[in-house]
C-alpha cells in the first residue's frame, strides 16, 4: 500500500473531531480558573496594595493543586476512559469556583480563597491528561501533531479568555463575582461534555493502532526519551508562565499601559499563541520529526526573552518604545507557548496508547511544579532586580534546554 493510500486509509471520523472540541472547551475553562488570580493582580496588588509576592502565592495555588493530581487522573483515564473522567473532574471544578467565590464574598483573607483555588486546581487537572489521552486514541499519527496543536489551544485560549474578561468583571463585581462567572460557565461545559465526548475506540479495533501496537511494558524503563522530554518542558515552561503571569503587570507599571489595553494586548498575544500551536503541530506533521521542531522553537525562545530584555532595558530612550515593547512582549509570549503540542505529541506517542495518560500525567506535573514556582520565584526576582534583567535570566532556561532535547522521535 502507498503512503498517501495508507492516509486515506486512516481518515479521521468525524466524533474524533468533535470529541476534541469539547476537549479543548473543557480544558479552556479550567485554564480560566487556574488563570483568573493572574489577572486578578492589578486589582489586588496596585489597587488594594497587597504584596506582589503574596499574590503571587495565590497564582501559585490552583497550579499546585494541579500537580498533585495530574498522574492520579491519568491513571484513572488510562483505566475508566476519558468521558467521565473530563465530566466529572470538570464538575468538581465548578463547585470550586463556586466555593470560591462564596469566599471572596464573605473575607479578604487570601488563605481560604488560596484553598479554593488549589481544590479548583486539582478538580481541573483531570482534563489535561485525559484530552491529550483522546489525541492518541481517536487520530492516527500522521494527524496527531495538528490534533494535538488544536488540543493544545486550550491552554492560551484560557488564558486569553481570562485576560480579557477577569479585568471588567473584577472592576465591576469584585473577586466574588468572577469566580461565580466561572462556576457558571464550568457547569454548562460540564453537561456539554457529559453528553457529547465519547471514549475511542479500542487501539486493537483501528487500523492506527494495528500499525502501532499497544505497549503494556513501562515506556521509562525501555530508554530516557521520555524523561528528557519531561526536562525540556519543564525549562521551556518557565518563560511561558512568567510571561503569562507577570507579562501585564510589566505593561501597566514598567511601561505605563493602563489595565484595560494591557489585557486585551495579553489576551491577543494568547490567542496568536493558540493558532501558532496548531501551525507548528501541522508543521510537525510534514517535517516528520517533533523534536526538530521542538528545537526550532527553544531556539526561538532564546532570541525573543533577550530581546524583551534589551526593549526593557531601553524603551525609555527609543520613540514609541511602549508600543515596541507590547509588540515584542506579544512574539515572546506565542514562542513561550508554541513547544507544549510537540512535547506532548511526543510524550503520548513515545508512552504508547496503554500508557499515555500517566505519561502525559508526567509531563503535566513536571510542568506546574516548575510553574508553582515561577509565581512566587519570579515575583521576588522582579522586585529585587526588575523586569529587564529577569528577563534576560529566563532566556537562560531554553538555551539549557536546547542540548538536553533528543535528535529524534520514538514512538510506542
Amino acid at each position: 500500500m502507498s503512503h498517501e493510500s495508507a492516509r486515506s486509509s486512516d481518515a479521521v471520523p468525524a466524533r474524533a473531531w468533535a470529541v476534541l472540541v469539547l476537549g479543548l472547551l473543557a480544558q479552556a475553562a479550567g485554564t480560566m480558573l487556574v488563570s483568573a488570580p493572574v489577572y486578578l493582580i492589578p486589582l489586588l496588588h496596585l489597587e488594594l496594595g497587597l504584596p506582589l509576592a503574596a499574590v503571587g502565592m495565590l497564582t501559585a495555588a490552583p497550579t499546585l493543586g494541579m500537580v498533585l493530581t495530574l498522574v492520579l487522573w491519568g491513571a484513572a483515564a488510562d483505566r475508566f476512559g476519558e468521558r467521565w473522567v473530563i465530566a466529572g473532574g470538570l464538575g468538581l471544578t465548578a463547585a470550586a469556583a463556586g466555593a470560591a467565590a462564596v469566599t471572596a464574598a464573605m473575607t479578604s483573607d487570601l488563605i481560604p480563597l488560596g484553598i479554593a483555588l488549589f481544590c479548583g486546581g486539582a478538580a481541573a487537572a483531570s482534563t489535561n491528561a485525559a484530552s491529550g489521552r483522546v489525541v492518541v486514541g481517536w487520530f492516527p499519527r500522521h494527524r496527531r501533531g495538528l490534533a494535538m496543536g488544536v488540543r493544545q489551544m486550550s491552554q492560551p485560549l484560557g488564558v486569553a479568555a481570562a485576560a480579557v474578561a477577569v479585568p471588567p468583571i473584577a472592576s465591576a463585581l469584585q473577586t466574588a463575582g468572577v469566580f461565580l462567572v466561572l462556576s457558571a460557565l464550568l457547569a454548562v461545559i460540564t453537561v456539554a461534555c457529559a453528553i457529547g465526548i465519547r471514549n475511542p475506540p479500542r487501539p486493537s479495533l483501528t487500523g492506527a493502532a494495528r500499525s502501532e501496537p499497544v505497549r503494556h511494558s513501562n515506556p521509562y524503563r525501555a530508554s530516557g526519551f521520555l524523561a528528557r522530554i519531561h526536562g525540556v518542558s519543564v525549562l521551556l515552561v518557565v518563560p511561558q508562565f512568567a510571561l503569562a503571569t507577570f507579562g501585564m503587570v510589566w505593561l501597566i507599571s514598567g511601561l505605563g499601559w493602563n489595565a484595560t489595553a494591557a489585557g486585551l494586548l495579553m489576551g491577543c498575544a494568547q490567542f496568536i499563541g493558540a493558532l501558532g500551536r496548531i501551525v507548528i503541530g501541522g508543521l510537525s506533521d510534514r517535517v516528520g520529526d517533533r523534536v526538530r521542531v521542538l528545537r526550532w522553537v527553544a531556539i526561538g525562545g532564546v532570541i525573543v526573552m533577550v530581546l524583551l530584555a534589551l526593549i526593557g532595558f531601553t524603551h525609555e530612550a527609543i520613540p514609541g518604545g511602549f508600543a515596541i515593547g507590547g509588540i515584542v512582549l506579544v512574539l515572546a509570549t506565542v514562542v513561550s507557548v508554541a513547544d507544549n503540542g510537540l512535547a506532548y505529541t511526543s510524550v503520548a506517542e513515545a508512552a504508547g496508547s496503554a500508557w499515555a495518560g500517566r505519561a502525559l500525567g508526567v509531563q503535566n506535573t513536571g510542568q506546574f511544579i516548575a510553574a508553582s514556582a515561577v509565581g512566587p520565584g519570579i515575583g521576588a526576582a522582579i522586585a529585587l532586580l526588575g523586569y529587564p534583567l529577569v528577563f534576560g535570566i529566563i532566556a537562560l532556561a531554553p538555551l539549557i534546554a536546547i542540548p538536553l532535547i533528543p535528535q529524534e522521535d520514538r514512538h510506542g
